[in-house]
């Protein structure tokens, strides 16, 4: 059971932090379309704001599937 709570508080973290760096590049390419192809950090020159940004969605939007899919499956279990 206490196994199951750090899952769930990790997923819940991974979908809000994710969001929150999807939500900030989105917000980002409205304001300034032209820093989108700029590396986000000198320390991987190869993650650009884009890339960041899809990896933020791809990561909350599984984060949030799998927490969807845990609380349906240990609903069966109760």
């Amino acid at each position: 059971m206490a196994n199951l709570k750090v899952v769930t508080a990790l997923l819940k973290t991974i979908w809000l932090y994710g969001l929150m760096g999807g939500l900030y590049i989105c917000v980002n390419a409205w304001v300034h379309p032209n820093t989108l192809p700029l590396m986000v950090t000198h320390l991987t020159p190869w993650l650009r704001e884009d890339t960041f940004g899809v990896i933020c969605f791809i990561a909350s939007a599984l984060a949030f599937f799998l927490l969807q899919t845990l609380k349906k499956s240990t609903k069966l279990f109760d």
